[in-house]
């Protein structure tokens, strides 16, 4: 293996370490949505109970079916008695009612309705039960590997279960799959019954302060603490964060708010370069030239602390020299890739991405075979005779 300092990176990789943040959350996750760098990670794969954040999974599965037709979103649907007996944060929805989809999402989103859940699971696999299951299933296809489902809200229950990562993978997954519904995640209010307005406010805590904040979904039972899965945009720059087990509503607040700026303030993005950018010089054996470059196969942004100036290391890491022909476009890059761009950063994931060949290159002709060889023969000869013992 051969290791190359990438010095064209030095200059753009001159930054300080930002501090770690201490979070007062029994877990928490929060991911650079922009780069994919994982920030944060305290007991981020523990399955805990998620209360409501759990009704985020509810909302993905019913966005799919709306996306894909089988519910209408104008589609008024029947409140059954299992819906309407729920307690906790409700629409008050009442038996025998029909309620559209579009007032439903509405009122799991900003109301964290428990019986809205109920009749957008009913509608979808017919009891809570077998939605449950589909959740479940659901999530694992999704690579939500610690979550599990017993019913469509969040109502404590024993074995209902989710990871603070796979919650953020779920929120990833819900700004990007759905633009066309996001939006409804940064409403402040929504008025659904005049007669029962002491529960028409969204529950985010962030939504008011002028940070970017856009949504998601807050949780809270005695068993789960205070939670909150939200999301800031600023910028180019959007952070997804996930917190639980915090004390008070205020206690979450404080928390989210502080996450949000630390976030934003501690980090920037850099660009490396442009599909195609240049990044070092390799060898290759017995080809029409002794040396070609290797470049970006895609543009490259890297998320690096802010201050003054620290290297930063970037190495090509490369097996070779390896034998023309080579092509520049291999047939498939990323399960062998001709080279590889490592960069390390200190407090946070190792960027390590695939190189290709700037440029084909021919085998040499017999000449050159001829003088590879000569070479390799007179290496072996000043090697000397070799020890058999």
């Amino acid at each position: 293996m051969i290791r190359l300092l990438a010095a064209s990176l030095a200059l753009i990789l001159t930054t300080l370490s930002a501090a770690a943040f201490e979070t007062k959350a029994t877990a928490a996750y929060v991911i650079d949505q922009t780069t994919g760098t994982v920030l944060l990670a305290k007991n981020a794969d523990d399955p805990l109970p998620p209360a409501s954040m759990s009704k985020l999974m509810t909302l993905y599965m019913a966005f799919e079916a709306v996306t894909s037709g089988r519910l209408k979103i104008d589609e008024a649907l029947p409140v059954s008695s299992a819906a309407s007996a729920y307690g906790g944060s409700t629409m008050f929805l009442r038996e025998g009612e029909r309620v559209t989809v579009e007032d439903l999402l509405r009122g799991i989103i900003v109301l964290s309705g428990n019986d809205a859940c109920v009749v957008i699971a009913e509608a979808l696999s017919g009891t809570e039960n077998r939605f449950a299951r589909d959740m479940t299933m659901r999530a694992q296809q999704m690579g939500m590997t610690n979550s599990t489902f017993m019913n469509s809200n969040g109502w404590p229950k024993p074995g209902h279960r989710m990871s603070m990562r796979d919650l953020g993978l779920l929120a990833n997954r819900l700004i990007s799959d759905f633009p066309q519904f996001y939006p409804m995640f940064s409403e402040q209010e929504f008025m659904f019954d005049e007669n029962e307005s002491s529960n028409r406010f969204n529950r985010n805590p962030l939504l008011s302060l002028n940070i970017g904040a856009d949504g998601l979904k807050t949780g809270h039972t005695q068993e789960a603490g205070y939670g909150l899965v939200g999301s800031a945009k600023q910028g180019d720059r959007r952070v997804i964060f996930v917190i639980s087990g915090l004390e008070s509503a205020a206690a979450r607040a404080r928390e989210s708010e502080a996450i949000v700026n630390w976030a934003f303030r501690q980090f920037a993005v850099r660009s490396i370069g442009d599909e195609g950018t240049q990044i070092a010089q390799v060898p290759v054996a017995l080809g029409t030239v002794d040396s070609i470059g290797v470049e970006l196969m895609e543009p490259l942004s890297i998320l690096v602390p802010i201050g003054p100036s620290t290297q930063i290391n970037a190495e090509v890491i490369y097996r070779g020299p390896q034998q023309a022909p080579i092509a520049k476009m291999p047939e498939s890059p990323r399960n062998t890739p001709f080279a590889e761009l490592l960069i390390t950063r200190e407090d946070l994931p190792d960027v390590r991405v695939p190189l290709r060949p700037s440029t084909d290159v021919p085998p040499g002709g017999f000449m050159v075979k001829v003088t590879a060889a000569a070479k390799h023969l007179l290496a072996r000869l000043n090697a000397g005779p070799q020890d058999a013992s």
